[in-house]
């Protein structure tokens, strides 16, 4: 099969802000939340890729909910005299359009607006959404699929896995802290997973994920690879693929989720 027609396709969406109520909060791990939005302003959301993120407004302390930029031809627009919104990044884990759900799930580390806000969230309260901007589709022809993270990756990754065909094989290997914040994930008989615990190590060394890339001896055919860590680490993992293990670049999507 040619490249050409395992292309990344890139789809746009209509870019909007919805305001939305937590429906529930459930623990999935010591350090995991998943948090399950609802409103009438779902309609018409779209997610079409696993690799989607949507903009997720906080509240500033005191605020019942969060004030969200005003969209006009020239751009994003905040309210007069409004402080600029507090904003980060979020996987749309899983979205239910019949139900008007969408979950999105949080790793609760030490710093951050997103940790401290989903540590005390609670069914009632008001957060908003603002995307996804666009989608990158990759194709499902290929003969099977990297995907490589660590806490930060692990809604897109358990969404892409839960997303592929049964028939597609998949191998995932994701690092966490430990054993007791591996996530319960929905898996076909043809995945492998793998996790790697850092054990006390500090997050976003190349090392740990480095050894087990090595380690592996990867299934013959045409692979997708998927990467999302620190920054530095993530094109550490790639540059590895692409030089030892003999991945081909343009089949590869390394992002930073974070930095250090």
């Amino acid at each position: 099969m040619s490249s050409q027609s395992r292309e990344i396709q890139t789809v746009m969406h209509p870019l909007k802000t919805r305001m939305l109520q937590v429906k529930e909060v459930r623990k999935l791990a010591p350090h995991m939340i998943r948090v399950t939005l609802t409103g009438d302003d779902l309609s018409g959301f779209v997610s079409a890729s696993p690799d989607d993120h949507v903009k997720v407004f906080f509240p500033y302390p005191g605020q019942e909910k969060p004030v969200v930029p005003i969209l006009t031809p020239n751009g994003p627009v905040m309210p007069e005299g409004e402080l600029k919104p507090q904003m980060r990044d979020y996987t749309p884990r899983r979205f239910d359009a019949e139900k008007k759900e969408l979950d999105i799930d949080f790793y609760l580390h030490k710093e951050g607006i997103g940790a401290q806000w989903a540590a005390q969230a609670k069914p009632g309260q008001t957060l908003a959404i603002g995307g996804p901007r666009g989608s990158k589709i990759v194709p499902y022809n290929f003969d099977w699929y990297l995907l490589i993270g660590d806490e930060s990756a692990i809604p897109s990754i358990s969404r892409r896995l839960q997303e592929l065909p049964k028939d597609k094989q998949a191998f995932a290997i994701i690092e966490v802290e430990s054993a007791e914040e591996e996530v319960q994930l929905e898996l076909s008989p043809n995945t492998k997973l793998e996790w790697i615990h850092r054990n006390g190590n500090p997050p976003g060394n190349a090392n740990l994920l480095k050894d087990a890339i090595l380690k592996q001896k990867l299934p013959p055919g045409d692979y997708f690879t998927w990467i999302a860590t620190e920054k530095s680490c993530a094109m550490e993992l790639k540059d590895l693929l692409i030089t030892v293990k003999g991945a081909a670049e343009e089949w590869i999507k390394a992002t930073g989720y974070w930095h250090k």
